[in-house]
């Protein structure tokens, strides 16, 4: 996601879902590379891409709640709608440097 592009309400929302760690890697959803759009229109709807790192992954609910949740903290945001997707793929390529450091992940 290109961070450069998102408005003043997008980016807010960016932020927050930084603050969102996965439990099971004790990293942030943002650093994984799982969230792949945020749009925010004039009326305050805020719509999330977003993926997992495996199919069937046992916390889907967890992860949907908590980014929903970071959504709405948002001064602005007046409704949130997630949507899990699988295109494209998630790859560890889309992990931040830091992210993989952490997981020990060297590509």
């Amino acid at each position: 996601m290109d961070v450069s592009k998102l408005n003043e309400k997008e980016k807010a929302v960016y932020d927050a879902l930084a603050k969102v760690i996965d439990p099971e890697l004790g990293v942030s959803l943002i650093d994984l590379g799982l969230i792949y759009k945020i749009d925010v229109d004039d009326q305050g709807v805020c719509k999330i891409n977003w993926t997992l790192t495996t199919m069937g992954c046992p916390i889907i609910d967890v992860l949907t709640g908590s980014i929903y949740e970071a959504a709405m903290s948002i001064d602005g945001i007046k409704k949130c709608e997630t949507k899990l997707v699988y295109y494209p793929q998630w790859i560890p390529d889309k992990m931040s440097r830091e992210a993989r450091m952490l997981l020990g992940i060297h590509l």
